[in-house]
This record gives C-alpha cells, sequence and structure tokens, in this order.
C-alpha cells in the first residue's frame, strides 16, 4: 500500500511538471520504462547505472546488462532495481577496455536501452574534457531552456570524458523527478560517453550546505552544518548520480548512514582525483558566532575575516587529505593529474544577484576555512595537478597560493549551463602584477578571507546581459572544455557560451580564454630552492621527493623526457625516488640550495 501511493503521488507530480513545461513524457509505456545509463570505465572495470522511470503495477523489479558479441546480445549482469529512485547498479570486472563495445540494459524483454562503452583512450595525444555544472531550472523565470546546443557542440566534440560537478538538479524537494528531465537533457550524450558526476547543495535539497560528517541539519539554511533532507532522500540521490563511479577510497559512511563515493579515476592517461568538498566542511554557526549569531556571509568591509579562521575546522576532511596524499604517488598508467571538486579553493566573486551589494565574505565558498583550505591547497600541488569546479555561476580562471602568490596550482571554475543566479568578480582596486593590458580585474589579490590569489580570466556579466534577463542562455552560460596534450605535458582550458557552434572560426570563447599552461606550472613557486638535475636513463619516469627527516611527500610527477630538476619550497635534507616498482632507485640525504648546479645521473 505505501508503495502503492508512492507511485500514485509521482504520478500527480510528473502531470504537474508537465504543466510547467518541463517536456516529461506524458505515458510511459513498458518500452519505455529504461530513462537513461550512466557509466564509468576503471582499471578494467565498468561501473554502469541504469536510471528507470516508475516500475508499474507487476513489472518486475530487476533488469539485466548485455554486451555485443558478434552480431549478438549476451548476457553479463543482472541486477535488482533499487527504490526509492529507481536505479539498477552493473558491474563488470576483468573488462577488456582495448576494445569499444556495445551495451544495452535490459527490463522485462520490453524495454531495451543502448550505448557504448569507449575503449581507453591512452594512445591518444590529446585527451578532451568537457565540463559542466549547475543546471538550473527555474520556471518562473522560464528557465527551462533547451539544452541542445550543448549536446550538438558535445557531439562535434567527442569528448573522451564528461565532468557534472554539482547541482545537476535544482528542485529542492524532487530530486527524482527533475533527475529524469537532466537524463532527458543529457542523455544522448552520457549513453555513449564515461561521465564523472557528483552531487552539490541543490542536489541535496539545500541552498547551501556545509556536511559537517553527515549530521543531522535543523533547518534547510543548514548554517550549523548538516543535511537538512531525510536521510534516505540524500541516499537516493547520491546512488542515482555517483554509484557508478570507482569504487570509493573509503567506504565507510558518516553520520546517519550517509555514504561517500570520494575516489580516483584513470582514463586515457589521465588520473583524476574525485573530491566531496562539502561533505565533512565544517558549519560555520558551530564555529564561531558573529555578534551572537550563525552567519554564512559577511557585508560589512570593517570586519576582519581573519578571525573566522580556526585550525580545528574542516574542509575536506582528514580522510579525503589522506586519500590526496596516498593518490600523489600513484602514477600507474597514469601521465598527468587532475583535481575534480564541487567548487573552487578561494572566494573570487564578491558581487551577487543584481549587484547591488558588495559581499565581503562568503563562507559557502572554498576560501574558507583558511587552514582547511591551505591544507588541501598544500597536498594538491604535489601532484602537478590543476584544479576543476563548478558551483559559482562564474568561469574563472585562478591561480592560487598558500604562503605566497602563485606557490600552488590553477583553477578552472566553468560556466553554469544556465544562469539565473549571478556573480560577479569586481575588485574597487586593480589586481597587482597583472599582465599588461590585462583587464583590472585581474593580476594578484588577496579574497575576502585573505587569502592570496592570482586571477587570470573572469567571463563577468555584461550590462547588456542583464538586461536580456529572461533566457537563461544569455547570461554569461555555456561549459568549460579542458585539452591535455601529453606528449607536450600542456593543458588548454576553453570557456564557450550557449547558444553557439564551436566548431565555427568565427565563434568566440569568454574573454580571457582559452589560456594553455605547462603541468609544471601547477607547482612553481616563484621562491624555490633546487635539488641536482637528474639526468634519467629512461624517459618519462615517476620522480617523488620526500623530506628525509619525516619521509613526507613534497612532490610526484611523471617527467618529461629524461632530464628533471626538482624544486622545493624549503632550504634542507631531502631523498629522491625515481621509477615504478622493482626498478625504483632511491637516494637518500641529498641537499636543496637556492642555486643547484649539481647533477645526478641514474639508470634505470
Amino acid at each position: 500500500m505505501r508503495i502503492k501511493t508512492t507511485l500514485i503521488l509521482c504520478f500527480f507530480t510528473i502531470s504537474f511538471l508537465q504543466a510547467q513545461h518541463l517536456d516529461l513524457p506524458k505515458n510511459i509505456t513498458p518500452k519505455d520504462r529504461i530513462a537513461f545509463a550512466l557509466y564509468t570505465v576503471h582499471e578494467n572495470t565498468v561501473k554502469l547505472t541504469a536510471q528507470f522511470h516508475p516500475i508499474k503495477n507487476f513489472e518486475p523489479f530487476e533488469a539485466t546488462l548485455e554486451i555485443q558479441k558478434n552480431g549478438k546480445w549476451v548476457e553479463k549482469a543482472k541486477t535488482a532495481i533499487q527504490y526509492p529512485g529507481y536505479t539498477a547498479h552493473f558491474r563488470l570486472e576483468n573488462w577488456d577496455d582495448t576494445k569499444e563495445a556495445k551495451y544495452r540494459v535490459v527490463h522485462n524483454n520490453k524495454a531495451f536501452y543502448d550505448g557504448i562503452i569507449r575503449k581507453n583512450p591512452i594512445y591518444k595525444d590529446n585527451f578532451i574534457l568537457a565540463a559542466l555544472t549547475c543546471n538550473s531550472i527555474y520556471p518562473k523565470h522560464g528557465g527551462d531552456i533547451p539544452k541542445t546546443d550543448i549536446v550538438e557542440n558535445l557531439k562535434k566534440l567527442q569528448p573522451d570524458l564528461l565532468f557534472f560537478s554539482g547541482d545537476q538538479v535544482y528542485d529542492h524537494s524532487q530530486h527524482y523527478l527533475y533527475w529524469l528531465k537532466f537524463g532527458r537533457d543529457f542523455g544522448e550524450i552520457i549513453r555513449n560517453t564515461p561521465t564523472i558526476c557528483i552531487v552539490d547543495d541543490h542536489d541535496v535539497g539545500q541552498g547551501n550546505i556545509w556536511g559537517n560528517g553527515g549530521i543531522k541539519s535543523k533547518d534547510r539554511r543548514g548554517v550549523n552544518g548538516g543535511y537538512y533532507m531525510p536521510v534516505e532522500y540524500v541516499k537516493e540521490v547520491e546512488r542515482a548520480q555517483t554509484s557508478h563511479l570507482p569504487d570509493p577510497y573509503d567506504a565507510t559512511p558518516i553520520a546517519q548512514g550517509i555514504g561517500v563515493y570520494y575516489t580516483d579515476l584513470n582514463w586515457g592517461g589521465i588520473s583524476f582525483a574525485i573530491l566531496e568538498d562539502r561533505k565533512f566542511k565544517s558549519g560555520p554557526g558551530r564555529v564561531f558566532k558573529h555578534k551572537g549569531k550563525a552567519i554564512d556571509a559577511i557585508f560589512d568591509p570593517t570586519v576582519d575575516t581573519k578571525k573566522f579562521d580556526n585550525p580545528e575546522a574542516k574542509l575536506l576532511g582528514d580522510r579525503q587529505l589522506k586519500f590526496l596524499e596516498d593518490w600523489t604517488t600513484d602514477w600507474e598508467n597514469a601521465e598527468m593529474k587532475t583535481v575534480l571538486s564541487q567548487t573552487v579553493f578561494a572566494m573570487v566573486n564578491n558581487y551577487t544577484g543584481k549587484h547591488d551589494r558588495e559581499i565581503i565574505a562568503d563562507f559557502d565558498t572554498n576560501g574558507w576555512p583558511q587552514t582547511g583550505r591551505n591544507k588541501a591547497l598544500s597536498v594538491i600541488r604535489k601532484s602537478f595537478s590543476p584544479m576543476i569546479g563548478g558551483d559559482q555561476h562564474l568561469a574563472t580562471f585562478v591561480k592560487h597560493g598558500v604562503d605566497d602568490w602563485g606557490d600552488a596550482g590553477y583553477s578552472f571554475v566553468t560556466p553554469a549551463i544556465a544562469n539565473y543566479w549571478m556573480r560577479w568578480w569586481d575588485p574597487k582596486k586593480p589586481g597587482a602584477n597583472r599582465d599588461k593590458k590585462a583587464p583590472y580585474y585581474t593580476g594578484d589579490f588577496l579574497d575576502g578571507f585573505q587569502n592570496k590569489i592570482t586571477v587570470k580570466a573572469v567571463a563577468n556579466p555584461s550590462s547588456e546581459e542583464i538586461k536580456q534577463g529572461g533566457k537563461l542562455s544569455t547570461r554569461v552560460a555555456g561549459f568549460g572544455v579542458i585539452t591535455y596534450n601529453k606528449p607536450n605535458r600542456t593543458i588548454t582550458f576553453d570557456c564557450w557560451g550557449r547558444n553557439i557552434d564551436i566548431t565555427n572560426p568565427k565563434s568566440k570563447q569568454y574573454k580571457g580564454w582559452p589560456i594553455t599552461i605547462s603541468q609544471f606550472d601547477n607547482f612553481n613557486p616563484k621562491k624555490a630552492f633546487f635539488l641536482p638535475k637528474l639526468e634519467v636513463s629512461k624517459e618519462n619516469q615517476v620522480v617523488t621527493v620526500r623530506k628525509s627527516s619525516s619521509k613526507e611527500v613534497i612532490s610526484s610527477v611523471r617527467i618529461k623526457g629524461k632530464k628533471y630538476q626538482p624544486k622545493v619550497l624549503e632550504e634542507g635534507i631531502y631523498d629522491i625516488e625515481i621509477g615504478e616498482g622493482k626498478n625504483q632507485k632511491q637516494f637518500f640525504k641529498i641537499l636543496a640550495s637556492q642555486k643547484n648546479r649539481k647533477k645526478l645521473k641514474i639508470k634505470i
């Protein structure tokens, strides 16, 4: 009776959404029961999640996954359909990722959903990642605009991997129904392309979220930390959006039995660390009170925002930091690395909404807590990784600093898929040390929490776009494309708008893009000390530098070619590891100095 009542409510809700022009199918027949599917391939394991429309009457609550071989479909796995949420989760181990394969999900021998599991693009010189965020849907503002322009561009681009960084769903109480809409918008491309999907605040029914290790929040505002929605709602969201990711680094649930999904994915010679930067983050209301109140933002320019830092406050949390440390030195089948997160590790916006009120400090950003932010950046730079995220509705490209400007890696925040709530980076004073003829909003700054940032590009909304309003596609919306050139070890960041053809030579990106950096720019401090120049007999070896006294990893990278001179941040004594596995060579107690002309020849 309980399930029957829930299904009736689902159908009534679907009818309500149709009235709001969300274009959901009116009559789901048994042959249309499968809505869409997402998958990843990692270390010869396929994980695939099939999303279903509601199961009716006495239809079976199970599905099968088939692979086409020699023109015939062969059943490879069978699994139950999970409720709530109507998802089927498949796993294929010992997968041969050197070949492309056709798959299909089958339900009740009536519904068939097919796609392509791509072969590992490890031999491609250029690896392409398409990154998207913030699939805003505000029906009363005309927000349900088609996504066909993005999908058509992605079909032309043929990326090797898709990354949706959060806020795939903006309805705060009906994730399932709006997730079906997400699948209808992007299913055509995700059915044939490995896809990383992570959840953010709106996905789990909150405007902002500080997960605080999974505790229960008393209200949706959530400023004291935790999750407001029922725990089964949160589990359903994460089951639908993240179950197809590689297995978690440490699957131990957090408070309320909420799961975790932070992990890594190695695909095409690029290793991605997938973070949950909201899940363990401390609620500011539990860390401090401002004038006796728990707050989520500061608007008073006279307030010293440094005082809001607390070394005990968490950002990524101890578990994720340990994961990043372990991932740093794992270079098996990887040439370059990248960190994927919900949002940027800084506050790169100071006006929101209508640009009528300056925001001094926004605790929703990863600029707070400052100590946690610096811990995260200090680990991430060790692997020479750029960072890619979303959430901000404002495309930015920034080089981060911990102790000095530019001593950590670059980050790219992609524009929103659709953008009703706008943000700006509009500093009162021009940035220091900016490039010649560069806009005033670029250069070296202290952000709202007095973190060091070097802004390279921002897609600020223009006055014309604000006047146009209505159509969300006109408000600096779009998507990002990241191209990894493995032979040259360069990374190019493209920032595209909506309703253009990216293959047309006349189409222009947002001002300041494209941007190309070297992989090695992500740990290239201005003030550095040098270890001896390494001359290795075999090219492209992994070089790991550790502090001799503590064995702490300082950096780890697959070098380009046979020569490499490691940089460190402090004068001192270091150990160097060169190579992998049994062929690794170790050198102990090597002195780093400001001008080191020594050479170290290594035979592998």
